[in-house]
């Protein structure tokens, strides 16, 4: 896909945002002549940070609504992942005729370097840093963004032929491409770790959020690495049209290109690395690094760095982290956890006996029998809080888990701490959204270590 020329084009940016992608589009547009105009529904004092990081720039801003006339007498509209295609001035802006396209269909179009996509619903982000730390450790001048971080698309003046752009996709930018966008030649390789049942309150059915997230094939061109799981039954499904598939299993004795055997990571009978040089907790680390160490060889990488490069690999924050042992106890944050199968996935990867606490803002949709069936066998008590903390005592209390409700995370964490016996576990798992008392996942999981320092220093009980 070109790159569009923008110098004098009439440009409205749909939602300016709070965490930075916003500011890094009306960068990019500003630097190349376009006639920018921002709107967001938030008034001005809640985005006074990204108004003043966009100060200067000779944009127009239209705060506290949206206008029908700002997208349909504009010719390119950058609507931000977080709105759905199919909002009504989307609707209306392709009606006359606008181009309607997203920071990153902006990016791969633009993008020099080449670039490495990962989606998946649970482990991408780890996989997305585990690709990074390997092709760095092998020699490789890496730029990790997307999802994950930082938006790539500020980085573009930085980026060289001869790099590599890690980025991690979520099935909000994948549904926000342009129909029919793809494939561009720039993209070296893609992936896909699993599809579960997530966000359903935005696709509305799994098969829908399938359809998003397939939508990584239509980037690859005839030439790239396709990494896709074996695993995982809707992943396994996927038909691929173009590129070199290389599928991955952890299953005993697979037959998938990628695939674990005598203790070793293997593409085919190459060796990519030893299992127990891994330094990630939790058993689904391992598909994670299978699909990571494909990647990179794939791109490049020699199998003997590969195999050295395993265990410089550190696990992301929030993500099954041991935080170590307080007042004997050890606590475990999966605060990346907002869903029943993260959670489930991290109980299964612990020893016990342990205390799981969960809650927040359940998702549309996700069943709970299967996580409360689980904690009957893995979690000695259970401990809720948040906005959906009685609906998930009371799934947990029909399964025959012992369970306590509580109001806040901070109401949670006291109580929890309450009921840990002498060399109990802690885990931290929400498996719900955070949107109910929180800013973001990361906001919850720092709350919650801060509220476990506080449980260690208060009177004994």
């Amino acid at each position: 896909m070109s790159a569009l020329a923008f110098a004098g084009r009439r440009v409205t940016v749909m939602g300016l945002g709070l965490q930075g992608g916003g500011v890094e589009v009306v960068r990019f547009l500003a630097a190349r002549g376009a006639q920018v105009t921002v709107t967001d529904k938030r008034p001005a004092e809640q985005l006074r940070e990204s108004l003043d990081a966009i100060a200067g720039l000779g944009v127009r801003t239209v705060l506290g609504l949206h206008r029908a006339e700002d997208f349909t007498s504009a010719e390119v509209v950058v609507a931000n992942p977080a709105v759905a295609p199919h909002h009504p001035l989307l609707v209306a802006a392709r009606a006359a005729g606008v181009l309607v396209t997203s920071e990153m269909a902006l990016f791969l179009a633009a993008c020099p370097a080449r670039v490495v996509l990962v989606t998946g619903t649970q482990g991408k982000s780890s996989t997305t840093h585990a690709t990074a730390r390997l092709l760095e450790e092998s020699g490789f001048r890496v730029h990790l963004g997307g999802n994950i971080g930082r938006a790539l698309i500020s980085a573009l003046d930085d980026l060289r032929p001869d790099d590599l752009a890690l980025v991690e996709i979520s099935s909000y930018q994948l549904e926000a491409l342009p129909e029919g966008f793809g494939p561009c030649e720039r993209v070296a390789a893609v992936a896909c770790v699993n599809v579960l049942a997530d966000h359903l309150e935005r696709h509305g059915t799994v098969a829908d959020y399938d359809a998003a997230k397939r939508r990584i094939l239509d980037l690859a061109p005839a030439n790239a690495t396709v990494v896709l799981s074996a695993d995982d039954p809707r992943v396994g499904r996927w038909q691929v049209t173009r590129g070199h598939v290389q599928r991955f299993s952890t299953a005993p004795r697979a037959r998938t290109p990628l695939h674990i055997a005598d203790g070793e990571f293997r593409l085919g009978s190459e060796t990519l690395g030893r299992v127990a040089d891994l330094r990630l907790a939790g058993e689904f680390q391992r598909g994670n690094m299978l699909a990571a160490l494909g990647l990179a060889r794939a791109l490049g990488a020699a199998s003997a760095s590969l195999a050295r490069a395993v265990g410089a690999v550190r696990g992301l924050e929030h993500r099954l982290q041991d935080l170590g042992e307080f007042d004997g106890h050890r606590v475990w944050d999966n605060g990346i956890s907002t869903t029943p199968d993260s959670t489930m996935s991290a109980l299964q990867s612990l020893e016990r006996p342990l205390v799981l606490l969960c809650g927040g803002q359940a998702k549309q949709g996700l069943p709970l029998d299967e996580l409360a069936a689980l904690a009957r066998e893995r979690a000695r008590a259970v401990v809720t809080f948040g906005g959906s903390s009685e609906p998930l005592a009371a799934a947990f209390r029909a399964a025959g888990v012992p369970v306590c409700a509580t109001a806040t995370l901070r109401e949670g964490v006291a109580r929890a701490w309450g009921e840990l016996r002498q060399g109990e576990t802690l885990l931290f798992s929400p498996a719900c959204a955070s949107f109910d008392e929180f800013l973001n996942f990361r906001d919850r999981a720092l709350r919650f270590r801060e509220h476990v320092q506080a449980a260690c220093t208060a009177p004994t009980r």
